[in-house]
This record gives structure tokens, sequence and C-alpha cells, in this order.
């Protein structure tokens, strides 16, 4: 009997490591093809801060490996975001047989919104967010204090936010399956609203630089993607009860 139990353990085991392989073929070969445009790749990540750094003023790297790692790390971020859809993919394929056949179908939506979510997430925060956010720091530069941003530490806050407002715009998918599996109802998103508007001003607190127009244009969006994830859980919801009368 624990053989029995053990065996579907190990071929859980088994399948994840199988999706985790492919995942981490598909992000390097994104690696591989965006380290050919890793420094043109770069320029454009610090774009919004050079459009606000003082003319003639530039990045600084004070290691001697550190620009080499710098574009390595770029070409990994942007292979990653490249693999998006096969990322997704194969985690709806590592679910997809615990779910019913009319279920299964949904796969493409999931993978193209998935991905469109996150990709978009990234971008609002490239866009939007950067450019009010690094001029705030720059701002306190003065007579007597001079901004001197290293390359290491651009590379490591910008990668934080973009990736952090990729996750975040996930919100309205996560709800979406969630009720579908029942575990979430357009009614409990709506009676939690009040606490889920603090707690994206919290999360917009410890991600954005420490000004309030940051924050608001993080926890605008935040507040928008959850009125959307109720809306969207009910859409879920309907379509659960019209497969299933019974429920």
């Amino acid at each position: 009997m624990e053989n029995d139990e053990k065996q579907p353990f190990l071929s859980h085991l088994e399948e994840l490591r199988r999706r985790l392989i492919y995942c981490a073929i598909a992000v390097g070969v994104g690696f591989a093809i965006a380290y050919m445009f890793s420094e043109r790749l770069f320029q454009i990540l610090v774009t919004p801060l050079k459009e606000v750094m003082p003319e003639g003023e530039q990045l600084i790297f004070t290691n001697l490996p550190e620009m080499f790692l710098t574009y390595l790390k770029v070409a990994f971020i942007a292979g990653l975001l490249g693999a998006a859809p096969v990322i997704f993919y194969q985690m709806w394929m590592f679910v997809a047989p615990g779910l019913y056949q009319h279920e299964k179908r949904l796969m493409i939506p999931f993978v193209f919104f998935s991905t469109l979510l996150f990709v978009g997430g990234a971008l609002f925060g490239y866009f939007v967010v950067f450019p009010f956010g690094f001029k705030f720091f720059m701002g306190f530069s003065n007579d007597f204090v001079k901004a001197l941003p290293s390359v290491k530490q651009y590379f490591s806050f910008s990668i934080k936010l973009l990736l952090a407002f990729g996750i975040i715009f996930e919100l309205p998918v996560v709800a979406f399956f969630l009720a579908k599996m029942g575990l979430v109802t357009p009614e409990f998103l709506r009676r939690q609203r009040k606490y889920a508007i603090l707690l994206t001003f919290v999360i917009a607190a410890i991600l954005t630089p420490p000004d309030v127009i940051t924050q608001i244009m993080m926890a605008g969006p935040l507040i928008v993607l959850y009125e959307i994830s109720i809306l969207v859980s009910k859409m879920a919801r309907a379509k659960k009860v019209e497969e299933n009368p019974e429920t």
C-alpha cells in the first residue's frame, strides 16, 4: 500500500522535473539569442534613468567584471521574458492531468493572457513608473550632493520592479482559476475589497520608491486589477455553473 502511494508522488516529481527542464531549455535558448543584443538591451533598460540624469552624467561601475556580469544578467532576464509563453505552457501541462476535459480547453487562453499580463505589467513599470521614480531619486542631487548611480545597483533595483509589476498583473488570471476551482467567489472578493485596497497600498509602499506619486501609480493599477478580478471570477463562476448545473 505504501509503495502504491509512493508511485504517484514519484511520478509527479518526475513530471515536474521534465517540465522544469523544458523551461530551462527555453530560457537558455532565449538567453543565447538575447546575449547577442545584450549591450543594446542594457541601453534600453537604462534609458528612463538617462533621461532624468543631468547632461553629461553617466552610470559607473566599480568592479572590473561588473559590466560583463550585468550583460549576462540582462540577457538572462530577456531570455526569461521571451520564454514566458513556454513557461506558462509547461505550468499548464503540469496541472492539466488534474483538470476536467472542458477545463483543459482553457490552455490557449491561459498561456496567452498570462504572457500578455506579465509582459504588460513589466512594460507598465518601465514606461510609467520608472520615469517618475527615477526623477524623484535624482531630485536629491544639489550643489553639495551628487548622485553617482552604479550599474549594479540600477540593474538590481530596476529588475526587481519590472518583475514585481509583471507578477502583480497576473492577479486576474489567478482570480479566474481560483473561481473555477471554487476557492473564491465574486461575493467573497467584494466583501474583502476594503482590505484589498489597504493591502495594495502596503505592497506599493514596499515595492516602490518612498514617494506618494509612484506609490499611487502602483496602487492604482492594483486596485483596477482587483476590480477586474471580481468581474473575471464572476465570469468563471457563471461558466462553471453552466457546465455543471448541479454545483
